[in-house]
């Protein structure tokens, strides 16, 4: 059987929502060339909670998580239907993962920032998934395992985060050079995942100085464990973008069974 691909999504400042450059022009071809899923379930960096959660939501509304930034930014909506009917089906795999449902929680900018460059139509149903923060790097590496069946439902597993994303670091201009520190540590995990090496990358902290200042808090990066977890032996691996942003994010984007 086909599975459906995982993504791992940089998804960086909320600017990139309505900029035009080789970043939003990467998730637009991206999503001109997948196949397209029934449903999209996408793992945020951006809602963190006590036990994981998935939004059930027949119409989320789009959460403006951002505070300073220009108005046209509050002016975007993202209305896509939610997954409640691809729900019944594989409630069953959730409920193996020990994850619960919120009906209140809309999609915070993690999700609908990326969405709106690949799906500008919001005609596919989309439900998120929270960090939970009790969960140590490994505990999330194992959750995610238990969602590889979704795969063969043809629903889209997108991890929405960073890689590098130090926000007391960042220079407010998004086309300055990356930091010594950020490229080396991206290049690590770059180097890992080719060799299809995880357990260095669920142990980040034993990487060195370098991946201390790219993760200082793991909720970026958390999201791309969830994608890297749901690799299968037989899923390619595909950077479909390279590239830092103000100097302190990654904004590496990586797919596995393209």
């Amino acid at each position: 059987m086909k599975k459906s691909p995982v993504l791992f999504l940089g998804h960086g400042s909320p600017m990139n929502i309505i900029l035009e450059n080789e970043y939003t022009a990467s998730l637009a071809q991206l999503g001109q060339s997948l196949p397209r899923p029934k449903a999209i379930l996408v793992v945020s960096a951006h809602w963190l909670t006590k036990g994981t959660y998935i939004t059930t939501n027949k119409q989320p509304e789009i959460i403006y998580d951002f505070y300073g930034f220009p108005q046209e930014l509050y002016d975007i909506h993202y209305a896509c239907p939610g997954a409640t009917k691809k729900l019944e089906e594989v409630a069953s795999i959730f409920e193996n993962a020990s994850v619960q449902y919120d009906e209140q929680r809309g999609l915070d900018h993690a999700a609908w920032s990326v969405l709106k460059h690949m799906y500008p139509k919001a005609d596919i149903p989309v439900m998120a998934m929270s960090l939970d923060h009790q969960k140590t790097p490994q505990e999330h590496y194992e959750l995610a395992k238990k969602l590889a069946p979704l795969r063969e439902h043809d629903i889209l597993i997108i991890g929405s985060g960073n890689i590098v994303h130090n926000l007391r670091l960042i220079d407010w201009d998004m086309e300055t050079k990356a930091f010594d520190w950020a490229v080396h540590f991206d290049n690590i995990v770059k180097e890992h995942l080719v060799a299809g090496n995880h357990q260095p990358l669920i142990e980040y902290e034993k990487l060195g100085k370098e991946a201390l200042l790219s993760v200082p808090t793991n909720d970026h990066y958390l999201p791309f464990l969830y994608a890297a977890a749901l690799q299968d032996t037989n899923d390619e691996l595909a950077f479909t973008y390279e590239g830092f942003q103000n100097a302190s994010m990654s904004m590496r984007c990586l797919s596995f069974g393209v």
